[in-house]
């Protein structure tokens, strides 16, 4: 539309100037035809080209985007816009980035990718949690065209029902303020230290005990108000069929399916019941866990990373070669790598960064070191060089990192976006489906706060460049 004005007002130009005719009266003639903005002319001199400021604006700290690559036929991307220009055929993937219009409508503040769906938590008084994509098991609560006929699948995100929920005062709102997904379930903390659970219960996940239904679910947001020891929660982590939540105290709380030791009690058995999480996390202040598939990682406040679930890959850096560990380790990344500040689990191998934004592989699968660098017992630095460290930067610097599960992303201070890994849906963001055996940059028009990945589709919240 600009570059159409553009082209109109300067054809408007010339074709005065041969044909005698005053510029202003045919310019505001063509402006008022073909666009829908008007030209104020007492603000133009004859003969000269108005110039147009389509700058982000004053308020963009405060300003988001979000961008959405991947699969796109289970719906969470949101993309009903696309498929409406593909009636015949839906495109199946989307392989480079796109922003979403449903972000600019609404000031979206977290994004949650799930397996094959995703959520919006949004800064409103009225509707603060929207959902797209797969339903089955209602984790985007329940939606249907007539009552008895739910909708299992959803194309655009729309305001999940029962929010926002009242205060435990009754008297205020409370808010929305982080997401986490897992492969049926949703969980959603709120500012007064409660969290929301929907979404598949079949094994505890949801912290109610499961249904003797053959499908359990939980339709209504169920309130998990505060952790057994009064405290409240500040961080919320979905695993593929479990929950971990992290308390003021830096305590995590597990429940859900435990099949591989991801509760950390020292077995294997599945609870609803939430259980804090032991062996040498015991005495440690824990601010963040990871998460996507059975492996859990723990970032301490010390800059040590702790452990425990799946470990068939050597994701949890042991000596042992047990395929499970029930109880947490110290990991002792630290002492090779230095303080740690973020953390990522895959589904067969981690990622870390640390305090110098360097960042760290080990496990299976791609990896980042190039196609022969499968499988490492040990961390192993992403060469600077890879994340564009040349001429222009010296040394760049990874302040974040994410994974799926089955490739990685990391975030620069810049709010530049690279990734690597397994590719078959585009997932990647690269413009093609080919694997990707060393980090590149994603072609994001906008700095990167945060990328959620799910099984087959990512999602990056963002604001504009400065």
């Amino acid at each position: 539309m600009f570059m159409k004005k553009r082209a109109f007002l300067k054809f408007s130009s010339i074709l005065g100037e041969i044909c005698g005719v005053k510029i202003e009266s045919i310019s505001s003639v063509l402006v008022r035809k073909y666009s829908g903005q008007s030209i104020s002319e007492s603000a133009e001199k004859p003969g000269e080209i108005p110039e147009y400021d389509y700058s982000p604006g004053k308020d963009v700290a405060n300003q988001r985007r979000v961008y959405g690559w991947g699969n796109s036929e289970h719906g969470g991307l949101g993309n009903q816009l696309q498929r409406k220009k593909h009636k015949k055929s839906p495109p199946r993937m989307i392989h480079r980035p796109f922003r979403m219009h449903f972000a600019e409508h609404h000031r979206v503040i977290d994004v949650a990718c799930g397996y094959g769906f995703s959520a919006f938590a949004i800064d409103s008084k009225e509707r603060q949690l929207f959902g797209t994509g797969i339903n089955t098991d209602f984790q985007i609560g329940y939606h249907s065209v007539r009552h008895g006929h739910p909708l299992a699948v959803l194309f655009a995100p729309v305001p999940v029902s029962s929010f926002p929920p009242l205060h435990s005062d009754k008297k205020k709102l409370d808010r929305v303020v982080s997401l986490s997904a897992g492969r049926s379930h949703l969980l959603v903390l709120m500012a007064s230290g409660a969290v929301y659970t929907l979404g598949g219960n079949h094994f505890g996940q949801c912290g109610l005990p499961p249904s003797e239904k053959k499908n359990p679910l939980q339709i209504v947001p169920h309130c998990i108000t505060k952790a057994p020891d009064g405290s409240r929660f500040v961080s919320v982590e979905c695993g593929q069929d479990h929950s971990l939540l992290v308390s003021e105290k830096g305590d995590v709380w597990a429940c859900g399916w435990g099949a591989d030791g991801q509760l950390g009690q020292g077995d294997c058995n599945s609870s609803w019941k939430l259980k804090r999480v032991g062996g040498e996390l015991s005495g440690k202040k824990i601010v963040k866990v990871s998460s996507i598939a059975d492996t859990i990682l723990a970032l301490g406040e010390d800059g040590e990373v702790y452990g425990w679930g799946n470990n068939e890959y050597g994701q949890l850096l042991s000596r042992f070669s047990e395929p499970q560990f029930t109880t947490p380790l110290s990991l002792n990344v630290r002492s090779r790598t230095g303080p740690v500040k973020d953390i990522a689990a895959s589904g067969s191998f981690c990622v870390i960064a640390n305090e110098s934004g360097e960042v760290f592989v080990w496990g299976y699968g791609i990896l980042g070191l190039g196609p022969s660098a499968d499988h490492l017992k040990e961390p192993k630095q992403i060469p600077s060089t890879l994340f564009g460290a040349g001429i222009f930067v010296d040394k760049p610097k990874v302040a974040k990192v994410a994974a799926g599960l089955s490739y990685s992303i990391a975030i620069l201070e810049n709010g530049d976006i690279y990734s690597w890994g397994s590719n078959s849906h585009g997932y990647l963001g690269l413009g093609h489906t080919k694997d990707q055996f060393f980090p590149m940059k994603v072609a994001v028009g906008a700095a990167a706060l945060k990328v959620s990945c799910g099984i087959d589709h990512t999602l990056a919240l963002c604001k504009p460049f400065a």
